[in-house]
């Protein structure tokens, strides 16, 4: 009994020392002028197949030619899809800098 109350032990630690967010920085043009952001929240099915909503960059934009996209999955992003990870439902926020 100790020695699998040991090994789970082990591999919980493991999955938290291991788990990480990801960042995908995109430049449009000469990339962001100002601090003026737009966030959106982007969903999936299937575990990221299936896009559930659409999210639009260049209307998030608004017209501007030269702005930053961030694609990333958060902390918040990881806390959601571990209880909608169930129903294979995963978010992940998009960010975009004009």
């Amino acid at each position: 009994m100790k020695k699998i109350l040991s090994t789970v032990s082990i591999l919980i630690l493991m999955s938290f020392a291991l788990s990480s967010c990801y960042v995908m920085n995109h430049t449009v043009g000469e990339g962001a002028k100002g601090n003026t952001e737009v966030v959106q929240r982007q969903w999936y099915v299937l575990w990221g197949l299936v896009p559930l909503n659409d999210v639009s960059t260049a209307s998030m934009a608004g017209g501007a030619e030269d702005y930053n996209i961030e694609v990333k999955q958060s902390f918040v992003d990881a806390i959601i899809g571990a209880f909608t990870g169930a129903v294979t439902i995963a978010p992940r926020t998009v960010t975009v800098t004009k």
